[in-house]
């Protein structure tokens, strides 16, 4: 049986698989991370495939593999850019991991691979036209217009945590600009936004210390329960991730809206930023804003293990 194997970097954990061509994970394990850097990133990689295959081996006959990196990809070439968006020396990353596997290697950024696995595996299989938005730690868009997946002059599309939708917002995003999405309706967000807030509004939520950080899934039950400070967490983040997706269909015309990440994956949240979706501004999505079916600490992995998939159909088809 040919397998594909999948690698999926984060900040806090790496996770490496094995895939079948359906996308079913048959293998994998995880490892944490914690790296500053992309070459350090690189090695711990490698350090961890060799444990992979010593400790894990595989189920079938690898034929491909694929990488889901944070930061900026040059998917074209196979070059590792950045895992900070601060661009120093670049890593030939898929060729490092293709001289490791001795199998063919494709690489791609993370919420880019998770809109493979959409595309292949996922709720994108209805439509050539969706958008996959990602909202977990930090906030990010896979746009597929037309069946392919936009990727912009310098590899960086996509990066819609970055919108303002709020221009009273007083306290600067690390991007340098004023009322940005993702201070408020990513995990990051609301973990900042609870500080923030924390001695304005009566509240039963835990004041988190340094270090630790806030359930999202604590603050949706007390705003259920009428809780001040939480309702005014969630209100804030419909409120914020509402605008940000009618702006987003503004640009790209989308037939789907494709919501995933551990922010909205319980799917508490989706009814209520779907009750703020202006109905003139959404006509055109047709399949409407739905949730992804994937867990979202999987996905990054299978769309990962997609990029080898879709790189033996290439081959294949020019053959």
């Amino acid at each position: 049986m040919n397998t594909f194997i999948g690698c999926d970097f984060g900040g806090t954990k790496l996770l490496i698989g094995e895939i079948d061509e359906q996308g079913k994970i048959l293998r994998s394990k995880r490892y944490k991370t914690g790296v500053k850097n992309h070459k350090d990133a690189a090695n711990l990689i490698l350090l961890c495939l060799t444990d992979y295959i010593e400790e894990v081996g595989f189920v079938g006959t690898p034929v491909a593999a694929g990488a889901g990196v944070v930061g900026v990809v040059d998917h074209a070439n196979g070059i590792w850019r950045s895992l900070d968006h601060v661009e120093t020396s670049p890593i030939p990353l898929a060729a490092m991991i293709s001289a490791k596997l001795g199998v063919p290697t494709v690489i791609d950024n993370d919420v880019k691979c998770a809109t493979r696995a959409e595309m292949m595996f996922g709720q994108g299989k209805q439509s050539d036209n969706f958008i996959y938005l990602n909202i977990g730690t930090g906030i990010a868009a896979g746009f597929v217009v037309e069946g392919r997946i936009l990727r912009g002059a310098n590899n960086n599309s996509g990066e819609v945590g970055h919108s303002v939708v709020d221009l009273t917002r007083e306290e600067e995003c690390v991007c340098g600009r004023h009322g940005c999405v993702e201070g408020v309706a990513s995990g990051s967000g609301f973990q900042s936004q609870v500080l923030r807030l924390y001695n304005k509004y009566q509240t039963k939520l835990e004041k988190p210390t340094e270090g630790d950080k806030v359930f999202i899934s604590e603050i949706f039950r007390l705003s259920e329960e009428g809780d001040a400070l939480c309702k005014e967490l969630t209100v804030q983040a419909i409120d914020n991730i509402s605008n940000l997706i009618m702006n987003l269909v503004r640009i790209t015309d989308p037939d789907t809206i494709v919501l995933g990440g551990g922010v909205v994956s319980d799917g508490w949240i989706l009814p209520k930023i779907c009750d703020a979706l202006n109905a003139s501004t959404m006509r055109g999505v047709k399949n409407g804003v739905i949730l992804s079916s994937f867990d979202p600490g999987l996905v990054g992995l299978i769309g990962a293990g997609a990029l080898g998939i879709k790189s033996i159909q290439k081959r294949n088809r020019k053959s």
